[in-house]
């Protein structure tokens, strides 16, 4: 018989990683968590993003029982230059041009810690996005229409954000927009999920 713990829990305020979360199938409870996402001196985006996705599964103290606990973070780089949600459609402009016609690279966390086991699992999976040039019309009408304000890079990928590519590479295509389910869904069969 399989052993299941009675509760998966996502520690984000992110809708995108729960309606990606959700594609599995698996019922889970959503709760926020607060983290400094500052990076410390010197650490390396790939360290960061695990870094992250630990401290955010490990935030979720308050719930007793056998539970598994899901932290994400993804950290996005150009030129040795970390790209920050833009929060503003000036700043959104302002990383758009910074990464036009160059390659920006994507390190997308994922944390698991099962607190009545001490167990715990992280992995990050990097995505390398290979920019078209932009021109500026080109990206102010983009702004417009997806409103990308709450995403690193600025851009939505699996929406027009697509458009904006020459390419991209990567083992888990769905690591781009915050969450990598085939890490993830291994990261569970591990722990006696069925999926599907």
């Amino acid at each position: 018989m399989d052993y299941r713990p009675q509760t998966l829990v996502l520690a984000s305020s992110s809708r995108y990683r729960a309606e990606l979360l959700g594609r599995l199938g698996l019922p889970f409870e959503i709760q926020r968590v607060a983290v400094d996402e500052s990076p410390l001196p010197l650490e390396a985006p790939l360290t960061l993003a695990q870094r992250l996705s630990v401290t955010k599964a490990k935030a979720i103290t308050h719930l007793s029982g056998d539970y598994l606990s899901i932290g994400s973070d993804q950290v996005a780089t150009c030129d040795d230059r970390l790209l920050g949600k833009p929060g503003t459609e000036a700043k959104a402009q302002e990383q758009l041009r910074f990464i036009s016609d160059k390659t920006v690279s994507f390190f997308t966390g994922v944390a698991i810690w099962r607190p009545a086991r001490a167990m715990l699992d992280c992995r990050v999976v990097q995505t390398q996005v290979r920019m078209r040039n932009l021109s500026d019309c080109e990206i102010t009408s983009y702004i417009a229409v997806d409103q990308p304000l709450d995403c690193a890079g600025s851009f939505k990928w699996e929406a027009l954000g697509i458009s904006l590519f020459r390419s991209t590479e990567s083992t888990d295509p769905t690591a781009l927009q915050g969450l990598p389910l085939i890490e993830l869904a291994q990261m569970l069969r591990d722990q006696d999920y069925r999926i599907p």
